[in-house]
Parts: structure tokens; sequence; C-alpha cells
């Protein structure tokens, strides 16, 4: 009897799916555990096998389509099975096919004259209509979605080059065709020069992150507490450990170590706001903020407290390479009790960071400048780092973020008291 293999869940976070590639194609034989697709969600693309044996009968989400949670991705069964009961009865929406039998009896119609919103709207680039694929006699081939979705942006279909059967326009090339185009002109010229941009759709990773720290910064009552730490024992520190040549430790990782032992010492910014209770955590895991192409990843160090810099440093090197290639598994960035931001490398100063869900709290990291400082009534040469702790007012007051600053100022300050 024929199965339905559904999209499923990656992540905490994930609604939708885009299919990045088939590793199999309709009519091959599968076996459970066999590799059947890629699939990006809003955080990583990571490999999905089939939990089905039998034969693929029918690809419900084409390569580059998206579809939600829980929609139809394939169905497995016998050879020669008919599927189509099984598709007749499905009532959760899947993204568009690349042929279906409502579009396929659709009749083929010329491409809608602009609406009148699209006389505002810059003109697209100019592509001869023969060069289309998806043009045949003066008639256009596309799905109904398609043409909707090229009229409400103002772009002529016949200029859009066609990917699905016999060059028909679907979804995905109407979607790509602004980012896949040179910049479109306005029309509107100043003194010779002509207004331009290029617009992209909103990636899965960065409408996940736009709605989670919106929902973040309006929903938590956010305040900052900032600090100046003296790091010239803690640079001498580095200096050492690193000459020896057996190990190699950087200032960030310095930096976890230190917020892993303070948050032992101050289990309230080690918090999180649950609604109706608070939840202290007793185990101290981290969050290292990583940027990436689209966004940002914050996979996270376990038992940072437990471990020494050296295992800390390379754990988020292991995590960044892997974060920026998009294979890190979903078990490496959910469970953070505590992040950390750091922007020092870039040459920033200062910043605030936006509190990353569900901790209670995020330290946003500067870099080391050198500085004039005053030790035992004399201006002497220093190096001063600006830390920034944003916290959630809802679990942690002013005091208690003062408090775990001053021991963290304390560690990097005199850094020997991490090693006891």
């Amino acid at each position: 009897m024929a199965e339905i293999i559904r999209m499923p869940k990656l992540s905490d976070t994930m609604t939708e799916g885009v299919i990045a590639e088939w590793h199999k194609k309709e009519g091959d034989e599968i076996k459970s555990g066999d590799l059947l697709a890629d699939i990006e969600s809003d955080k990583a693309t990571m490999e999905f096998e089939s939990y089905e044996d039998g034969v693929l009968l029918h690809i419900g989400v084409a390569t580059g389509d998206k579809a939600p949670v829980n929609a139809i991705l394939a169905i497995v069964g016998e050879k020669g099975e008919d599927v189509s009961a099984l598709l007749a009865a499905e009532s959760t929406p899947s993204a568009e096919p690349e042929s279906s039998p409502a579009e396929e009896a659709a009749p083929e119609v010329a491409a809608p004259a602009p609406s009148p919103q699209a006389s505002t709207a810059p003109a697209p680039v100019a592509v001869p209509v023969a060069a289309s694929a998806s043009s045949t006699g003066g008639r256009i081939k596309a799905s109904p979605l398609a043409k909707k979705m090229a009229q409400e942006k103002g772009i002529d279909i016949a200029q859009i080059p066609g990917s699905g059967e016999g060059g028909r326009i679907v979804r995905r090339d109407v979607e790509g065709f602004n980012a896949s185009s040179a910049p479109a002109s306005s029309g509107a010229s100043h003194g010779g020069m002509v207004e331009s941009f290029t617009e992209e759709n909103v990636s899965q990773m960065r409408g996940v992150i736009a709605r989670r720290l919106a929902e973040s910064k309006f929903s938590a009552p956010h305040f900052y507490l900032t600090m100046d730490i003296d790091m010239g024992a803690a640079m001498s520190a580095r200096k050492a450990i690193n000459a020896s040549g057996d190990v190699r430790i950087s200032f960030n990782d310095m930096v976890v170590k230190a917020c892993a032992m303070a948050l032992k010492k101050h289990p309230k910014v080690n918090s999180s706001w649950l609604g109706d209770r608070i939840r202290y955590n007793e185990h101290v895991h981290i969050g290292i903020a990583v940027a990436v192409d689209e966004g940002l990843l914050v996979p996270v160090v376990r038992f940072a407290d437990a471990k020494g810099m050296q295992v800390i440093g390379e754990e988020v090197k292991d995590y960044a390479t892997r974060a920026r290639s998009k294979k890190l598994q979903p078990h490496e960035w959910e469970g953070n009790t505590f992040t950390i931001s750091n922007l020092g490398m870039f040459g920033i100063e200062e910043f605030t960071a936006i509190i990353n869900p569900p901790d209670a709290c995020i330290l946003a990291v500067g870099g080391i400048k050198s500085v004039p400082v005053v030790k035992d009534g004399e201006v002497v040469p220093g190096n001063v780092m600006k830390v920034t702790l944003s916290c959630d007012h809802r679990v942690v007051d002013g005091a208690t973020g003062s408090e775990f600053l001053l021991t963290l100022k304390g560690f990097l300050e005199n850094p020997v008291s991490m090693l006891v």
C-alpha cells in the first residue's frame, strides 16, 4: 500500500521547507535509509533519508520549491500503484507542483496587461519574448499561480524564462526573476543618472530571524548594562599560553569560559521567562552567535563551565565552519541558556544585542582598544574591552545584572582565577 512521506519539521521554528535537491526521481526504487532529498529549513540544509521501502511513485515538491511542514513530500509504494486517491484525499496544501491536472486543463492565454499599479513600479529589464522558452506562437505557457504572482509584482510574464515541463512558467520562476535579472531601472533620470535597484525574496532563515527578534524586542522589556574591562592581564595570559605551541586560544574563548563560570555564580542570569514561571538553569549552555550569508546562527557550547578554553575554541571553530556551510544539526543550535555576540573582530567598540529567546540575557562584546587608563594614581597605557549585557527585566534586575558583570570582569582581569 502506498505511503505518504511528509515535509519534516527540522527545527523548533521551522514552518516550511525548500527542496534544495532531489537525489531520487519518480520511478526509482528506494529503501529505508536511502538519501531522498536535501531540505533547506530556516537554519540549515539537511539530508533527508527515506523511512519507507518501495518505488518513488510521486514527488510532491519540485526542486527549488517550498512547502509547509507536513505537506506531501513524496509517495512511496508498489510499482504501478495508483496514488490519485491519496492525492485527492489530501487536504493539506503543498508547494505548487510542476504540473497539476487543474493547471493542465487551464487554457494557455496571452500575457496579461500590466495592472494599473504596475505603472508606478520600476520598468523591468527588456528581454525579447522570443528568448523565453515559455512562449509559443504568441501564447504564454504559465500556471495560474505564476500569472497571478507576476501580475501582483507588476512583471510582464512574457519576459520570464520557464523551468517547468515544456518551458512552462511556474511559481519559482516568478519568485526568482528579480534576483536573477539585471537591475531594474525606475526610468527616473537625474542629471543623466538613473535610479536602479535589485530585489530578492526573503530567505527561510532571514524570515525566521526577523520574526523571532521582533518578538523578543517587543515582548521582553530590555535594559542594558555596559562595563569596561581591563584586558591587559588577559592579553599577557593568552600570549603565554599560545607561546607553548601545544594550545591555541582566542580572546573569544576566554570570554566564553569567563561567562560560563560567572553564570554558575549568578543563576538568575542563566534563566528563562516561561510566562507563568521562571526557569533557573543549573547547567550552562552558551550560544555563540555566528554570522552566515543569510543571517545568523547560534550554535551551543554545552556545559561550557566544565570545559577548558582550548576545547571551547575547537568547538566554536567547528560550529562556525559547519554553520556557514549549513551542515549544523538541530540539536547543535537548541538548548542555549545564555548567548554571546562578539563583533570585536570587526572593529566594533560597543553595541547592544537583542535577547535570543528563551534566554534572559545576551552579552555583546566589543573589540579591545588601546587607551590611557589610570592605575595607582597615574595615567598609563591600557587595553580596554567594552561589554554590554542586555537583560530581560521580567527576570533580571539591574543589581543582578551588575553583579554578574563584576564577576565576569574579575575573571577576565585575573585570568589565572579561571584555571583554579
